[in-house]
């Protein structure tokens, strides 16, 4: 007796990884939008046409950052920037990452939250990475955010090559994690806005201490080679 014989629904077709929503209708904050990585992701996205607001703990430094980017970036403090954005990314230094996320907890409820900060520390031999208590900043920003749909990605990204505005395409991808698939879908597809960039779906939350400790590697070899490295993930 075959599978439809016993009356069993047919499997449907697995969905395709490429088949990501459509996002540019979406506004995209920036905490820590007035930092070279901050700065340089909203200038890529409000280039590619993403509504982008930047925030800072000073709205007059916001306003004048987004005033520099033009593209329709605007400025506003961090907590008006969750309040009116559908999506946030956290860029923030580490040694500020909690006690921002903890002051905005009510701002970010209910948000999709993009945590992009790498625990790191530097000494005489150059960078090294930090391991928070809670395994890795994402999952710091999981805790703390216990309302917010929590997501990881763009930690590898050369904030020189964001902001340089001679450059037209940014060779590279973005490991993207978290809990939901159409959470980490929503990201991927949002990092696919900026010319060259894909985003590539790299497992759960709890694999993303590994993904922030890579920058310490990539810091190396940036030095050594006097480059500004990124990844590929072959054969996807």
């Amino acid at each position: 007796m075959t599978t439809n014989d016993s009356g069993s629904a047919p499997k449907p077709p697995a969905k395709d990884p490429w088949d990501l929503p459509d996002v540019s209708g979406l506004t995209v904050g920036v905490l820590g939008g007035t930092g070279p990585q901050g700065r340089g992701l909203a200038y890529r996205l409000a280039r590619a046409g993403q509504k982008v607001i930047i925030g800072s703990r000073a709205a007059d430094r916001a306003r004048t950052a987004a005033d520099e980017l033009g593209l329709g970036v605007e400025g506003a403090d961090n907590a008006e920037c969750a309040r009116r954005s559908d999506v946030v990314i956290v860029a923030v230094p580490w040694d500020g990452h909690a006690k921002t996320l903890e002051s905005l907890r009510g701002e970010l409820a209910g948000k999709l939250v993009i945590d992009c900060v790498n625990p790191l520390g530097f000494d005489k031999q150059g960078a090294y990475a930090l391991k928070p208590e809670e395994g890795s900043a994402a999952e710091q920003a999981a805790a703390l955010l216990p309302g917010s749909r929590v997501t990881a990605a763009f930690h590898h990204l050369s904030a020189v090559l964001l902001q340089d505005e001679a450059i037209e395409e940014i060779d590279t991808d973005v490991l993207v994690l978290g809990e939901s698939r159409a959470d980490t879908d929503l990201v991927q597809a949002l990092a696919g806005r900026i010319p060259g960039m894909r985003g590539i779906f790299a497992g759960r939350l709890r694999n993303a201490h590994q993904v922030e400790s890579l920058v310490a590697n990539l810091i190396s070899v940036n030095r050594r080679y006097k480059a500004h490295a990124g990844l590929r993930t072959t054969d996807v």
